[in-house]
């Protein structure tokens, strides 16, 4: 199976431990699941990582920004989109995230963004919330 995590979504697992921390992990244990990015949602993570709340919640749990998108990286395959098409007109960052879904052969989409789970889909890659990808795991 191949996932791509909306930002939001890898933010929450890489800082919290709720449901995206549990289906972080659930990919981590799965050798048959493979975990897709690219440049734009790396970008977009790192900028995100350095706003006051996350930058708390790393001082917190002793991690520098730099460190968690590192790991990050390393847990990752890189994809570079062709093209990024207009799918969603009220937000253009999630025309990106579609980009890379679509760019990685995906089967899943993960995000918690209302605008994006209301979709349902794109081109064969179904974009679901956090909770339903641990079910489709089998988790």
């Amino acid at each position: 199976m191949r996932i791509v995590l909306d930002t939001n979504v890898v933010l929450s697992a890489l800082l919290w431990r709720g449901t995206p921390y549990s289906l972080l992990q659930a990919i981590r244990r799965r050798e048959h699941v493979q975990l897709f990015t690219s440049p734009a949602l790396l970008a977009e993570l790192g900028e995100v990582l350095i706003r006051p709340s996350p930058s708390q919640r790393l001082s917190l749990i002793g991690r520098a920004a730099h460190e968690v998108l590192a790991d990050y990286v390393d847990a990752v395959d890189l994809v570079t989109p062709l093209s990024v098409p207009s799918v969603v007109a009220a937000d253009p960052d999630d025309d990106h995230v579609i980009a890379a879904a679509v760019a990685a052969g995906a089967d899943l989409l993960v995000s918690g963004d209302r605008q994006l789970l209301a979709l349902r889909g794109h081109q064969n890659v179904r974009i679901v919330g956090p909770a339903e990808a641990i079910q489709r795991l089998g988790v």
